[in-house]
Parts: C-alpha cells; structure tokens; sequence
C-alpha cells in the first residue's frame, strides 16, 4: 500500500467515525426533542450555525482565493472546495430547523400580536417571508457553489487561462452577492431571536466570523495532510505563515466589528438596543463576554503576532483548534442568552442539549465532508499548473 492510498484509508475510517457520531448524535437528539423541545431547538439552531458558518466561510474563501490568488490557498484548495459543497447537507439540516421556528423566534408566536413593534415588523418578520428568504438565500449559495466546483473541475482536467478568467469573473459579483445574502441569513436566523434590537454591523460580523472559523479549520486539514506525501512538499513553512497571518488579520478584524457594534450601541443608550449587552454582560455572562475580550483577542492575538510560530505547523494548528473552540464560545453568547433560564432572568447556564446538536450535526458534517474530500484528486491541482496559469495572467 503506497502513501496515497494509506492516507485514503485514513480518511475512510475517519469518515466511519464521524458517521457512528453523527447517528448516536441524531438519536440523542430524538431524545432530547421529545423531553424539552424548547431547549433542544436552542441547542439546534447553535450548532446549525456553527457549521453552517464553516460552510459558507469555506464557499467565501473559494471566491477569494479566485479573486486574489496566493500560496495560502493552494493547499487548502481541496478542503475549502469539500467543504462549500456540503451545502446540501446543511439545506436538510435547515429543513428540520423548521419545526422550532415557533420555540425559537418571538415573531412567531401569539404574543407578537400584542406587541406594537413586532407588529410593525411584522411585513418581514414572518414564517412565510421568513422561509421564502431561506430558500433565495440557500438558492444563490447553492449556484455558485455549483459554478465554482464546475470550474474547479474543469481546470484540474485541462488547466488554461481562460477557466482561471472565467472563476474570477464567476467571484466578482458572487463575493459582493455573498456579503449581502450572508447578511440577510445572519439577520434572520441569529439576530431575529430579539426582534427588538437591530445592528447594522450584524452581517459584517458574522462574515468576518465565517472567514475566522474556516481558517482554523483549514490549517488543521492542512496540519493532518502535511504528514503525507506528496503533500509535505507542497505544505511548506510559507504557506502555514501565510494561513497563519490570514487567520491573526480576521481575529483583528472580528475584533474591530464586536468593538464597532458595542461602542456605538453603548454610547447611544437607546432603550431597544441597550437590552441586548445587558443580557450578556449580567448575571454571569459578564464571564463569558471578559473571557472572549481576553481569550478570543488579546491572547491569540499577541501569540500570533510571531513569525517563528506561524511557521511552524505543529504550534499553528494548536492555536487554530483553540480558535475552533473560542468561535463556539462566541456564538454560544450571542445566541442563549436571548433566552430566560429561570423565569424571564437571562443568566448563565449550560444544558446538555445545547451541546448534543453540535456535536450530532458536527458528525454529519464531518462524514459528508471526508466523503466529498475522496471523490475528487486528493491534490489541491495538478502538478504546477495552476501556478503557471496563474503566473501567466498576472504578467498578461
């Protein structure tokens, strides 16, 4: 059994693993929606956005790469294209997203009738309108997705220039279509859990964690074929430097946009948005909100700041696991804490059916990803070509 093949077999059983995970994960949950339906889809819609935040982050980066170009992405290539094409996994997962729309949003209750706001905003926030933007939102990610991938195999078969013009072109329009669309899903499905409060920075910020989250996850893919040939070659110190940078730039980036929405929401004190931070930074969320100031910034922040690290592959992928980990934490505390605990008090508080859903749809996520890694070249292109191209239309 040659390298390639061992590796293949690596991927195979990891894709085993993940699938036993992702089945023992489902029936948990069964459990769980039948005991507490009002936890469970609380603990769903987090962990559908986790990896859901891959997904996208992995499509968008795809569109960078073809916009911008770099060693960074010609490594990951093959993981950031496996993972955009698990869309229609997550559309399914979408799908039983539905049933909890009613535990999840007040908008789609009874009590919305009798609140003056949400019956202002009631032209958009509803299950119908609510729905129908699902499925533009999951239709424009669903064709470009389907238009990279073609171009992708177009050129791992006959490279040339004219299908590298063509992904640009294709990137354009779809990295500002995407800015807009994921903008409107972050509005709907995260920041419509307190339809009272708005922020016009929302989209940006769960943009910039999207890029930040599959970053993380791209260099530990990176990480794990590095060991192997031919990708240990391919994998030099360089581009884990450049990976690492693009991951120390978001990490500032998210920063900017967190601070951005705090400062200007905190010194306006405007009574519907102030209420927002203040079920986030009391009754023991004042924990959370510090420890992401302090360990989802100042501390990879600074350790990044080191090239000697960045360069090295086994210290980069322990920051990106622990970055993995902190963007969980960040989207835990955006998310629960829109909902009472005890009584209509927001405070801190973890339930076992938060964590069974991430954990369940991670599983699924996981195996489809590793079985759409095998279907393609486990190369990121072939030979040097598209370095050549590439070079080609720079001087052209």
């Amino acid at each position: 059994m040659n390298i390639s093949e061992t590796l293949r077999a690596k991927i195979a059983r990891h894709q085993k693993l993940a699938t036993g995970v992702a089945v023992a994960g489902a029936l948990a949950c069964i459990v769980a929606a039948m005991t507490n339906p009002t936890v469970f889809y609380r603990g769903y819609l987090l962990g559908f956005m986790y990896w859901m935040n891959i997904t996208l982050g992995c499509l968008g980066l795809v569109m960078l790469h073809n916009l911008v170009g770099g060693d960074w992405g010609h490594a990951s290539r093959r993981f950031l294209e496996a993972g955009m094409r698990t869309l229609p996994l997550m559309a399914l997962l979408f799908i039983l997203l539905i049933p909890g729309i009613p535990y999840l949003y007040e908008w789609a209750t009874e009590h919305a009738a009798h609140d003056h706001i949400l019956q202002q905003k009631a032209f958009y926030l509803n299950t119908q309108a609510f729905l129908l933007r699902a499925v533009l939102y999951f239709g424009f990610w669903f064709l470009w997705m389907w238009m990279l991938h073609k171009r992708s195999q177009e050129f791992e078969k006959t490279p040339n220039l004219d299908i590298v013009k063509k992904a640009e072109n294709i990137s354009g329009p779809g990295a500002v279509l995407f800015f807009l669309i994921t903008t409107g899903a972050s509005y709907d499905w995260v920041m419509s859990i307190e339809p009272h409060w708005y922020s016009s920075i929302y989209g940006a910020f769960f943009v910039v964690c999207q890029g930040l989250v599959t970053l993380a996850f791209a260099i530990v893919m990176t990480k794990w074929f590095s060991n192997y040939e031919p990708f240990d070659e391919l994998t030099v110190p360089k581009r884990f430097h450049d990976l690492g940078k693009l991951m120390h730039g978001f990490i500032v980036l998210w920063t900017y946009a967190a601070f951005s929405q705090f400062l200007i929401i905190w010194s306006a004190n405007l009574p519907e948005e102030i209420p927002w931070y203040l079920h986030r930074i009391r009754n023991g969320w004042q924990v959370v909100a510090l420890g992401l100031m302090i360990f989802h910034f100042f501390v990879p922040f600074f350790i990044l700041l080191s090239q000697k690290l960045k360069r090295k592959k086994n210290l980069l992928v322990k920051v990106a696991v622990y970055m993995l980990f902190m963007r969980f934490v960040d989207l835990y505390w955006q998310i629960i804490p829109a909902f009472p605990n005890d009584g209509e008090i927001h405070s801190l508080h973890l339930h076992l059916s938060y964590l069974i859903p991430v954990i369940a749809i991670g599983g699924a996520w996981l195996a489809a990803f590793f079985w759409l890694l095998q279907s393609r070249s486990l190369l990121p292109l072939p030979d040097n070509s598209y370095e050549a191209v590439t070079g080609e239309l720079e001087h052209a």
